[in-house]
């Protein structure tokens, strides 16, 4: 069926949506093939993919950008929100979303304030994380054996460093040669300090026992690697003593900032790294001097000490021959001292001795007082003085014997004592030898039997003089003999009681 609409009749060409959208890419991408924009980057994203989005915005408008992946080594810089850059690439069209975008191939900094800005965000960053403390800073060594240098390996630093060292003290210089400007340079130049500060500390080559990051003087975009963040944290955990030589005297990275010490230029480094062998010679002829003067000081002194001790010692042959003879006379005198003490004590033995009793009469009042007391033992039992007879003759010459070895004993004390006691330890000397006597005695008299029947004991013998020492032996009937310490009495034993068999009737006899 027909349409029942008129047929509207015009000369204006009709397009699709995607004959319109890629008329438009074309004209943008033949109208703007190659620009230059220039504007602040804001929603800075790095998709997992590696492409970057971003936009650039002005005070009036805003367009977006992005920065694909194989682009981004080759982009110059790091994109951050907030820096002001000049953004070089072509205009194009993205169909789906109607919108355009900057395809970015290349980027730097709008002029020195966007650099200057970005250089005090960094500083401001890394000042706050205590980067640039002063307590992080080291000392230099005095004498390095070898030197690191991290520059360009054309152009005159390295040779001015070269001839400022073999100039002053000749020693090993180690060199990384590095970009110091353009892109990659701050990359190159962290991996460097890294390199250094990884190496082995007795390899081969060598560890540096300090480093150089030298560069020529140039623009602030031309040193804009040595205030990129990456090359300050490298020079940071370097464990290497670091010394910043960048640029001219009037020229400041934030690597001088982290370094322990920044020279004004690479010449002025090599002499902070290395001293002059002439100023080491001279140091050391001045301080040689000073201490051969110091140890003449003290020899001399010395020997002033000495001789002022020396005057106040005393004459030592003379104190000798003083000593000598003060001992010559003390031997004398003691000589002396000892024969007349000898004599007097001498004298004083013999008066004692003739006061000691004699021997031979002790020992004879001893035999009577024994003899006295055998013929009462005899008297009063016959047997009983038979059978002890033996022990009484063995007693009595034990007493004789031991009264002649006391006295013996008392001599040989009296002879030792001669010389070492005076008369009153002599006389103590003889008391208690006749205390010894006296004790013997009264041992011989508390053995005798006698004295046993003082004390109430009775000797029952027969009439013969037999000792009965038994009851079982006593017949009823049977004569007895009973002798006490004052005489003897006859009975007759009868019958008994207990464990005896008989009694015993008395009768005293007379002794």
């Amino acid at each position: 069926m027909d349409d029942p609409r008129p047929t509207t009749t015009t000369n204006m060409p009709e397009y699709t949506v995607s004959e319109i959208s890629g008329a438009v890419k074309r004209t943008l991408e033949t109208t703007f093939g190659r620009v230059r924009v220039r504007g602040e980057l804001t929603e800075v994203k790095r998709y997992p993919s590696g492409h970057i989005y971003l936009s650039l915005k002005d005070e009036n408008a805003k367009i977006s950008g992005i920065v694909w992946k194989g682009s981004v080594p080759r982009l110059g810089m790091v994109p951050e929100n907030g820096a002001e850059v000049i953004a070089i690439g072509r205009i194009s069209s993205y169909p789906e979303r109607s919108s355009y975008q900057l395809i970015i191939e290349r980027m730097e900094y709008a002029g020195v304030g966007a650099l200057l800005a970005r250089i005090e965000m960094i500083r401001q960053r890394l000042a706050a994380e205590g980067i640039f403390d002063a307590d992080r800073k080291r000392a230099l060594p005095g004498l390095p054996r070898v030197i690191g240098v991290v520059t360009s390996e054309r152009g005159a630093v390295i040779q001015d460093i070269k001839i400022t060292i073999s100039r002053r003290f000749p020693t090993t210089i180690l060199v990384w040669p590095v970009p110091v400007q353009g892109e990659g340079a701050a990359e190159r130049i962290a991996a460097a300090i890294a390199g250094f500060d990884g190496m082995p500390a007795g390899g081969d080559p060598p560890r540096p026992d300090v480093l150089i990051i030298a560069r020529g003087g140039g623009s602030l975009e031309d040193l804009m690697a040595f205030n990129e963040e990456i090359v300050v944290r490298a020079a940071a955990a370097c464990r290497i003593p670091l010394i910043s030589a960048v640029g001219h005297e009037t020229d400041t990275t934030l690597i001088d900032f982290v370094s322990d010490r920044r020279a004004p230029t690479p010449t002025a480094a090599a002499e902070m790294a290395i001293p002059a062998r002439a100023d080491l010679v001279a140091d050391l002829l001045q301080k040689a001097s000073r201490l051969i003067g110091a140890l003449n000081r003290l020899t001399q002194e010395s020997r002033l000490r000495l001789t002022r001790a020396e005057r106040g010692i005393p004459d030592l042959p003379a104190l000798l021959g003083a000593a000598r003879q003060r001992l010559d006379d003390r031997t004398e005198r003691a000589l002396m001292a000892l024969l007349g003490l000898v004599a007097r004590r001498r004298v004083v033995l013999t008066s004692v001795e003739r006061r000691l009793p004699d021997p031979r009469s002790l020992t004879a009042a001893a035999r009577e007082v024994v003899r006295d007391r055998a013929l009462r033992l005899r008297l009063a039992a016959p047997g009983l003085v038979a059978a002890r007879r033996s022990g009484l003759d063995r007693a009595s010459q034990g007493l004789t014997g031991a009264a002649h070895r006391a006295l013996a004993t008392l001599r040989g004390k009296a002879e030792r004592v001669l010389g070492r006691m005076s008369e009153a330890p002599l006389r103590s000397s003889v008391r208690e030898a006749r205390a010894h006597l006296s004790g013997l005695g009264a041992r011989l008299e508390t053995a005798s039997p006698m004295a046993l029947l003082q004390r109430g004991y009775v000797l029952v013998t027969t009439p013969a003089g037999v000792p009965v020492t038994s009851a079982a032996a006593v017949k009823p009937g049977g004569k007895l003999r009973l002798h006490f310490g004052d005489g003897e009495v006859d009975a007759v034993a009868q019958g008994g009681t207990g464990r005896g068999r008989g009694a015993v009737a008395q009768e005293t006899l007379p002794l």
